[in-house]
Parts: C-alpha cells; structure tokens; sequence
C-alpha cells in the first residue's frame, strides 16, 4: 500500500464537488477570467448565499455591503475566493465519518484555526502570496480523516496513544501503514488537482526542516498547526481557552525565529476568526462552544 493507491482508491469517496474543482481548473487556466469564475459560482445558488454572507461577515469587515459576486471577487481577488469555496465546500466531501474516533465540528474548527493562523503567519512573514497557507491549513489533517474511515480499528490504536504525543502517533501510522496521515493527505489534494505549493506543504509538515522544497512554507504550516492543536485538538476534548503552552525553543520554531510576543496576539486574533467563519460554513459546530 502506497499514499498514492490509498488516495486512488477512496477518491470516489472523498472528492471535491464539482464548483471547488472547476474554480480550480479555471485558476489554473491564465486564460479564464472573474466573468468565468462568477458563471461557475452562481450555477451554485446555495454556495452563492453562503459566499455572500461570509464576504459581509465581521471577518471582512468591508464598509459597504457586497451584493454581487461580481463584486465580491474584485474586492477579494480570485484565489481568497477559491479560500471561500473550499472553505464552504470541503467539510461536506467527507460524511460517515466514525463518530468514535473524532467529532467533526470539533475537527472543522481545529482546521479552520490552523488555516487562519497559517495565513496570519505568513503574512507576518511578508509572503505576498499567503492565501493559499490558509488552504494548507484547512486542509492539513485531511488524511486522517480517510484513514478514520478506511481503517477505524487501527486509528482507533493509533489515537490510543495520543498522551504520548504527536510523534509517537507519527510512528504508529508508518509501523502500521508504512506512511503518514499527511503523506496520504497531500496525494489526495495532489488529485484533487490543487497547487503543488499546497500538497507539497501538507507533505512535508511533519518534518518541515527537511522538507524537499519551500522549507519555509512548511514550517509555517507545521507551527500553525502546533499552535492550533494546543487550542484544540482533532478529538473530543474540552475547549481550552487559556493560553496554549508552546516550546519556542523548538528547531522549527527557532528557524522562523518565532517569539511569543509575535504569537500571542495571532492566536487570540485567530480564535474569533475562528468563530466567526465556522459559523457560516458549518453552523451546527456551535454546539462545541
């Protein structure tokens, strides 16, 4: 068993719905143009609705309310738009999950936090282009997820161990599956046709410092993540809200030569933008809180 023959096999299973792969068909085409992208979105009424009431959310914080997609694109650009689509649209790819391994509005906030704390970091960071960290870190633990579903009594060994820590349920997956929950998730977003930026950084997240290339994207992701798992897990447990305890002297966080000064302030940020995107793209999340 290979990450690419796994991703091959559930792909039926997990896959985008049609509006997210054909925006990002069209994002990669330098031919296509906004009128194309408004044609594809407004095929979707109820992601049209959805769209709009993100864009005029607190999260935006426009003074003007945008009634258009048309608008709504000139105003964000083309690819925080793709953010919006994939963001309203990836939880509903992946249903039956098995709910003794993972709650899902649980995990969708952990997500949502990651991506947003992956786009805060960068753009501390002066990456022009840091949309698409927030779509790594949304879609970062998408592989544990399959193998939740594909493989419930082995996850269910795997999490067993989650007091030990994250590397030693990193060696668990390779000792039973002979690869990780973000190898397998990177071949799947590989499928899913997204920017090799993204699925490489979800690949090499775990061991972002040896990362083949964009060692610098990786760590990003990889600290967004850390920080997100200390705020909240990917299992059943309860909302912390004190401040998360993070090793600054790790050697990841010390190549982006991260502070906590420069971190608690994101973190807090991060947490209501947390709450204020969840509540459009999955409502019912609200019962964690």
């Amino acid at each position: 068993m290979t990450p690419k023959i796994l991703a091959e096999k559930v792909n039926s299973l997990f896959s985008l719905p049609d509006v997210a792969l054909r925006i990002n068909e069209l994002l990669a085409d330098t031919k296509s143009s906004n009128s194309d992208l408004e044609e594809v979105i407004l095929h979707d009424p109820a992601l049209t609705a959805r769209l709009l009431k993100i864009v005029n959310s607190s999260y935006y914080g426009f003074p003007s309310k945008i009634s258009t997609i048309s608008r709504a694109i000139t105003m964000l650009g083309t690819k925080e738009l793709r953010n919006l689509v994939m963001a309203t649209t990836v939880a509903d790819s992946f249903t039956d999950i098995p709910e003794h391994l993972v709650d899902m509005n649980t995990f969708w906030y952990h997500s949502v936090t990651s991506a947003i704390l992956a786009r805060l970091l960068a753009k501390q960071r002066n990456h022009l282009d840091h949309e698409r960290f927030f779509i790594a870190g949304l879609l970062h633990s998408i592989g544990k997820l399959v193998f939740f579903t594909e493989y419930p009594q082995q996850s269910a060994l795997i999490l067993s161990l989650k007091e030990q820590g994250a590397d030693a349920m990193t060696a668990k997956e390779k000792e039973t599956f002979g690869f990780t929950h973000t190898d397998l998730g990177a071949e799947l977003l590989k499928q899913w046709k997204l920017p090799e930026t993204i699925w490489r950084m979800v690949g090499s997240q775990l061991d972002p410092l040896h990362a083949e290339e964009g060692v610098e994207d990786a760590c990003i992701l990889h600290v967004a993540a850390v920080i997100a798992d200390r705020i909240e897990p990917c299992a059943k447990q309860d909302l912390d809200f004190q401040e998360p305890e993070l090793d600054y002297a790790s050697p990841v966080f010390k190549y982006l030569q991260v502070r906590e000064q420069d971190i608690q302030p994101l973190i807090q940020e991060a947490v209501f933008q947390a709450f204020d995107i969840l509540s459009y793209i999955r409502p019912e999340a609200s019962v964690i809180f």
